[in-house]
């Protein structure tokens, strides 16, 4: 070959190298390009719905003013501008909780309560919380005008205690779905990923029976009951016990769970649509006990959570089947030797994970507040840090495990923004495993 045909092709294949490399870059620039064009410059996703305003003192723009609005699963945050202009988007016409930051407003004044819009309501015990809601269009203009006066402000301690309280309700909701995640792990050693669409199944069977059937709350609690039971059982008789049967290892049943959840998420969305839909009765007037604030809907929800836990602490400890799940949990081949049906404690163990997942996704429909496609996956990690935390494969190593994280998640937004809350919790993870690999209730297994 002659040095010219074979410089020829080496230009040649580098030309096609670099407008190879520059399509690349165009097509990574254009989406990029798009998304930009949907979203504000403080991150703010572009939707048909947003509040929007001015605040001013003494009838001058105040600049700098941290808002944020919070409700239906939703957070968002902005900063008033130079005319003290301030807009805040957010994904549906429903009612939220609008708040400003009273540190970032001047020295001794707070918002005058006496010139609030029409259809905000000032929250009790604050001078800078409200309930916005929309009229009849998507827009909502709030102008807030500050005033002198004194700024009613919650002690440090106070603070402690009503988080404390909070942590509580969410670790006993978490404990529910996280149990029965963690009986499916001892007795078949399936990390199962497909446990947070469990918990949505239940949210979802109480939606539709109330909100769109307009039955009695009492017929979606049992209708989420007994459709978690079944969800449980057909998932293993459909599709895990057969896998066993053919003897997959457990990375293998995990990367099935994985895509098992992934399908099972966007059909929810396909049935529901990708809004935040409420339960009857979502998010009532809280009732103040001292520092705390709460619901007659969180009293409710940790009574529930409580009994139901003290049921399965019961049956685990108390009834032959329970003896059984925790003999299987320990060693399976001994278990199957002395006559246990293991296939039968199984499957047993997935109706029951089941209906706790589907008891959690209920109260968590009304902690968040409200029914999403994914709202399960956001409790997914949460879930996985508390079991890996009590110890894997017990369930009431889960249940120590969820209160930590539960109250983690809660303190922590005393000194870190509350989008970071759930990050708290896989910190404290991280530090407990590297004092106490095995978890709080684990044991210390020889590997290799």
């Amino acid at each position: 070959m002659s040095p010219t045909i074979s410089a020829k092709r080496s230009g040649s294949r580098w030309v096609s190298a670099l407008l190879g490399t520059l399509f690349a870059f165009v097509l990574l620039l254009i989406p990029a390009t798009a998304a930009s064009a949907d979203t504000t410059d403080d991150g703010q996703e572009v939707t048909d719905f947003y509040f929007a305003g001015v605040i001013t003192f003494d009838d001058e723009p105040v600049p700098d003013v941290v808002m944020t609005i919070k409700g239906n699963g939703f957070e968002g945050e902005t900063k008033t501008d130079a005319d003290g202009k301030w807009r805040l988007y957010v994904p549906e016409k429903e009612t939220y909780t609008l708040t400003v930051d009273e540190e970032t407003l001047p020295d001794g004044v707070i918002v005058d309560a006496a010139q609030l819009p029409e259809g905000t309501q000032p929250i009790a015990g604050t001078t800078a919380s409200f309930e916005v809601e929309f009229g009849l269009t998507g827009t909502k203009i709030m102008n807030l005008f500050l005033g002198e006066g004194e700024r009613i402000t919650v002690s440090f301690w106070d603070q402690l205690f009503s988080r404390l309280v909070g942590g509580l309700n969410f670790g006993l909701l978490l404990a529910l779905a996280s149990m029965g995640a963690a009986l499916i792990y001892g007795t078949t050693r399936l990390s199962n990923f497909a446990h947070a669409e469990m918990v949505t199944w239940g949210g979802m069977l109480a939606l539709v029976t109330t909100t769109f059937w307009h039955l009695p709350l009492w017929a979606g609690i049992a209708a989420a009951v007994i459709g978690g039971g079944l969800f449980g059982w057909g998932m293993d008789a459909g599709i895990w016990r057969p896998l066993r049967r053919k003897g997959l290892g457990t990375v293998q049943l995990m990367i099935v769970s994985i895509g098992l959840s992934l399908a099972l998420r966007y059909v929810f969305q396909y049935f529901i649509g990708g809004g935040t839909y409420q339960l009857p009765g979502a998010s009532p007037t809280p009732i103040q006990f001292g520092p705390i604030s709460l619901s007659y809907i969180d009293l409710i929800a940790m009574g529930v959570s409580i009994v139901v836990i003290l049921i399965v602490a019961w049956f685990l400890t108390r009834t032959r089947i329970g003896k059984a799940t925790r003999a299987i949990s320990d060693n399976p081949q001994l278990a199957a030797a002395s006559g246990i049906d293991v296939d039968r404690v199984i499957r047993i163990v997935w109706i029951l994970a089941g209906v706790l997942a589907a008891i959690s996704g209920i109260l968590w429909a009304y902690f968040r507040p409200g029914v999403k496609w994914d709202m399960g996956g956001q409790m997914l990690l949460l879930m996985f840090a508390a079991i890996t935390l009590g110890g894997l494969g017990t369930a009431f190593g889960a249940l120590v495990g969820s209160l930590i994280v539960g109250m983690a998640v809660e303190i922590s937004t005393l000194w870190i923004p509350s989008d970071l809350k759930y990050a708290s919790a896989l910190v404290v993870l991280i530090i407990i495993l590297l004092v106490r690999p095995q978890g709080l209730l684990g044991r210390k297994e020889r590997l290799g």
